[in-house]
């Protein structure tokens, strides 16, 4: 017989669940999908968090899932006799490049993505970035301040909303890859982080959730016990000038600090490895990572 005190402490969690999911029935949630987790070897990680995501669209939340590749990328270049380059972090994208960049991404994660998630119980569809984002070229500056041409990597500027309601109407959960048109009508490269607040502000979104490599924001990343669970807008620019927000994390929480700006009611940053991190995160009142909010929250 199972443990009457286990039996007690689950239902607990559900009925503290309950009234989240009452809240958030029919709110848009965006889920950006990405990190290391999505390589792992281990097939009940990626499992796990694609059971999450079903079980927000089996609650009445319609999810939209944004998700990055930037490692299948790689293997797939490699492959092809073409060697990776990157500057400041961004990935140089030429003809041949943003080729593979676009069958990858449009194509094999893609599909990876709406296979698991189908596998979940969810009903997902997949959306090719191309056919409802739209970006500007992207030429960032070198640490002199000159401008570095890295070839078809854009900043998204425009997001077919309308397309994407139309999905989430038929009860689908679409998923989303970070390849947009540029205003030369060709394909780019872009920042997945940057590609998923873009989603979340034009659909209004009540939720813009990021799957990371770690817990969340951290005082010190080696330290877990440093996690920082709640953070307002105005506190950000300290903790970037300070280094606590660095690396590839500053893509996401400059991201979800716009999103906000814009609408979003809350950015949510989790762990990825960790099981069910995303229901913990956003149906029990302590939570599991990090969120940023506005100032009047």
């Amino acid at each position: 017989m199972q443990d009457i005190s286990e039996v007690s402490r689950k239902a607990g969690v559900l009925i503290e669940a309950i009234s989240y999911i009452k809240r958030f029935k029919g709110s848009v949630f965006v889920v950006k999908y990405g990190g290391a987790f999505m390589d792992d070897p281990d097939p009940k990680i990626r499992a796990s968090v694609a059971n999450d995501i079903a079980f927000l669209a089996a609650v009445g939340i319609r999810t939209v899932v944004v998700h990055g590749g930037g490692k299948a990328i790689s293997r797939a270049m490699e492959a092809a006799g073409l060697k990776p380059e990157f500057r400041n972090g961004m990935r140089v994208t030429d003809e041949k490049t943003v080729s593979i960049v676009r069958d990858v991404l449009n194509g094999s994660v893609n599909g990876e993505i709406v296979s698991l998630l189908k596998a979940g119980g969810c009903e997902a569809v997949s959306i090719k970035g191309d056919s409802v984002l739209k970006c500007e070229k992207l030429v960032p500056k070198d640490a002199g301040g000159r401008e570095a041409d890295i070839g078809y990597v854009g900043l998204v500027n425009a997001v077919d909303a309308l397309e994407i309601e139309r999905v989430l109407e038929r009860g689908l959960t679409p998923v989303i890859s970070p390849i947009a048109i540029g205003p030369d009508a060709h394909a780019y490269n872009t920042n997945a982080d940057v590609a998923a607040a873009a989603v979340a502000k034009a659909l209004k979104a009540r939720r813009l959730v990021f799957l990371c490599d770690v817990p969340g924001l951290m005082r010190d990343p080696g330290d877990r016990s440093t996690l920082i669970s709640h953070l307002k807008v105005s506190e950000v620019a300290g903790l970037e000038a300070s280094g606590v927000i660095g690396g590839g994390m500053t893509p996401k929480v400059e991201s979800g600090v716009d999103a906000i700006k814009n609408g979003v009611r809350r950015v949510h940053f989790v762990d990825g490895y960790l099981p069910h991190s995303i229901l913990l995160e956003i149906f029990t009142d302590t939570g599991i990572g990090t969120e940023i909010v506005a100032e009047a929250n």
